[in-house]
């Protein structure tokens, strides 16, 4: 398998580019963006694509904890 990672700045085309990457392998996208993780934080944290489309996009409400390792276990499935 492999991964392609797209990483950078805020607001630089992450987003398109990775949808384009994805389209054109036949991938899937993947958040990896630790804030990203929560419900309800689309405007403070970036969001501009429907959780459907994202891997590990609006997993898990604000008012529950969520560790590194949380996040690593939900990865792996």
């Amino acid at each position: 398998m492999d991964i392609i990672i797209v990483t950078g700045q805020t607001a630089t085309g992450k987003t398109k580019l990775a949808l384009n990457l994805a389209e054109k392998y036949n991938g899937k996208l993947v958040n990896f963006d630790s804030r990203q993780v929560y419900k309800y934080l689309d405007i403070i944290t970036g969001k501009d694509l429907p959780a459907s489309k994202v891997k590990l996009y609006d997993i898990v409400t604000p008012d529950k904890i969520f560790s590194s390792f949380d996040f690593t276990e939900s990865a792996y499935k």
